[in-house]
């Protein structure tokens, strides 16, 4: 049966960023820029340490999507990101989904934030969905 879904809804995920998942999503993505996995080189840069990659984050939005939000059945059809502040390791990211608008029945406009554990927003961006059921 599919799950009823209306403007208002969100769903939230917290995660840590590790230097694991960092080198792990640098190996998987090819993003091998030293100011991820260097720390000489990163204490070289505005940064002054090492940071995420901007995508390793967002891909974050994507686990909400698909497991929370609308859920299991959901097909990403867009999204746009801003990248607002770097991500250290370490951090607390929490993952804010939620339904802004309903295009169709099956369609969805939904809101995507990060923050950080200071409550930062560092990622801010918009998705459209279509979501199969479950």
């Amino acid at each position: 049966m599919k799950k009823e879904l209306h403007v208002g809804m969100y769903s939230t995920l917290i995660t840590v960023v590790t230097d694991e998942s960092i080198r792990k999503f640098s190996e998987i993505s090819g993003d091998i820029n030293p100011v991820h996995l260097d720390d000489a080189y990163a204490e070289k840069t505005i940064f002054k340490k090492r940071i995420a990659p901007g995508l390793q984050v967002a891909s974050y939005i994507s686990a909400v999507l698909a497991n929370q939000l609308p859920g299991s059945g959901t097909i990403y059809l867009e999204q746009n990101i801003r990248f607002l502040k770097p991500v250290y390791i370490g951090d607390i990211i929490e993952t804010k989904i939620t339904i802004v608008e309903a295009l169709k029945s099956d369609k969805f406009r939904l809101k995507t934030e990060q923050f950080n554990g200071l409550g930062e927003k560092v990622i801010d961006g918009e998705a459209v969905v279509k979501y199969l059921g479950e």
